[in-house]
């Protein structure tokens, strides 16, 4: 029979690196690197100890600094608003019927009766003539009172309260008269002046534009 050339024999040397491991053989898996050990816990039951807050600090600056003060509270006004002005156009014969005309409207809108005064440059209104022959007693009296309204002549301004409205019929030609009572029956009225009367005599006495 013809001989079977025997094969070259590699050294283990020659021979490349082994990919596949031998059957029946696993490969170990790698072990991993130990890291940095955490900080070990407390055993259960045992709470470790709360840490403290850290006080605030403040600087000397900052504590030697005085607290801000309150804001202050705003001046109170030291005179009160100017009272607004109307202008009724009206005669010397007609002017005492516009301010009684003015009156009920007021009264009619819920203006109180103790709130309004009525004043005549020329001649009173037929009320306060009728309340006059009792006396000045018994008419300053219900004056005072202030629960009704309230008549009175140019001459008595200055003995009349403030009120919240004053009606003047401008019932005198004298440019004069108007020029003395409406100044002093403006600064009787806290919040309304009604002036029935003609147009230009009631600008040059209050010296504004109504």
């Amino acid at each position: 029979m013809p001989l079977i050339p025997e094969e070259p024999q590699i050294p283990e040397s020659a021979q490349g690196p082994r990919t596949n491991a031998a059957a029946g053989r696993s490969v170990p898996t790698p072990r991993p690197v130990p890291g940095p050990r955490p900080a070990a816990a407390p055993p259960p039951g045992r709470p470790g100890p709360a840490r403290p807050k850290p006080p605030t600090q403040r600087s000397t600056r900052d504590s030697a600094r005085p607290a801000p003060a309150a804001p202050a509270a705003p001046a109170a006004a030291s005179a009160s608003a100017s009272p607004q002005i109307q202008l009724i156009p009206a005669s010397v014969e007609g002017a005492l019927a516009a301010a009684e005309e003015a009156v009920d409207l007021l009264l009619d809108s819920g203006r109180a009766p103790g709130d309004v005064l009525v004043v005549t440059t020329g001649e009173l209104h037929p009320w306060a003539a009728h309340e006059r022959s009792f006396g000045d007693s018994a008419y300053w009296a219900q004056h005072d009172a202030r629960d009704d309204v309230f008549h009175a002549g140019a001459a008595d301004l200055a003995r009349a309260s403030v009120r919240p409205v004053v009606v003047v019929a401008l019932n005198n030609g004298d440019d004069s008269a108007a020029a003395e009572a409406l100044p002093l029956a403006l600064g009787r009225a806290s919040a309304l002046l009604i002036v029935c009367g003609d147009p230009q005599r009631i600008n040059s006495a209050l010296g504004v534009g109504v």
